[in-house]
């Protein structure tokens, strides 16, 4: 084992559901929760989490329910936001954290922790938003058709092999605009694992964007200090859905847009995003 590879850990809440999730840090540090999104998986902060620990907190990140190694069932009329919401909750209670957490969220991952800042803001000291996905009106056209309601049959999905995911990521990640020069290329061990995440999670997970809840008008009670950053090469949500939610949100104390990155910033450039995390939080 490398020296800076930390083991998974498995939890099992109390409705049998497992968990795996990592933590690096001092558990007695300020706590950090990491929170992947929409067919991803704990290993989206592989690069972020060891700088945490070694500014002086304790990083965690995990599945969500359905996704890497976490509990995934076999009805997919479970899937949905708030049972993912609940999966996580339930896990934040088994880790019995007693100091108030800053909380950081990609995509569906950023909507699970604008819903909890609005259900439990007295644990949370503040929050870190990468690409939110916070109401369904984010989505193209067409994904919007896609998910209006349940997926019915996704066997489909479930049987696509590894390499038709890497095929798609390997297209997908290549992103060049006109008039602008410089491609977006995730780097190879990103791309493998993206893939490897989109394999390992159940089909079922594609329902959970149409049961996504109306968040928008609840948004301006969360008063948290907060960092939104995003990509404005996204293709997934809107680009200009997050400077609407500077508008929305009252407390934003700082925001960034990455010109050369798309839906995922974190891994695109960790090395121009973790300075802009670690200086949030210095700041705080």
């Amino acid at each position: 084992m490398m020296k800076d590879e930390v083991l998974p850990k498995s939890g099992v809440l109390e409705n049998d559901n497992l968990v795996k999730y990592v933590q690096q840090g001092d558990p007695a540090n300020e706590p950090v929760i990491l929170v992947h999104g929409l067919a991803a998986s704990l290993h989206d902060w592989d690069d972020l989490l060891p700088v945490l620990a070694e500014s002086g907190y304790t990083a965690r990140a995990l599945d969500l329910f359905g996704h890497g190694e976490s509990h995934k069932p076999l009805d997919h009329n479970e899937f949905t936001f708030d049972a993912v919401f609940d999966h996580f909750s339930e896990w934040i209670d088994s880790q019995h954290i007693t100091r108030s957490m800053i909380l950081v969220g990609h995509s569906l991952g950023g909507g699970i922790i604008l819903q909890y800042a609005l259900r439990h803001p007295e644990r949370v000291r503040a929050l870190i938003l990468v690409n939110p996905f916070y109401d369904i009106q984010q989505l193209p056209p067409f994904m919007r058709f896609l998910f209006r309601k349940q997926l019915l049959n996704t066997k489909l999905i479930k049987r696509t092999p590894y390499r038709l995911f890497r095929i798609f990521v390997d297209l997908s990640s290549a992103n060049f605009y006109s008039g602008q020069s410089e491609p977006h290329i995730l780097p190879e061990h990103i791309r493998y694992q993206t893939a490897l995440d989109f394999s390992r999670a159940s089909a079922g997970i594609y329902n959970i964007p149409y049961t996504l809840p109306h968040l928008t008008l609840e948004l301006p009670r969360i008063d948290r200090p907060t960092l939104l950053i995003w990509g404005q090469r996204d293709q997934t949500l809107a680009p200009e859905s997050f400077p609407h939610l500077k508008k929305i949100l009252p407390n934003i104390v700082a925001s960034h847009a990455m010109p050369i990155c798309g839906h995922v910033p974190h891994q695109c450039h960790p090395e121009k995003f973790n300075p802009l995390v670690m200086k949030f939080l210095k700041e705080l």
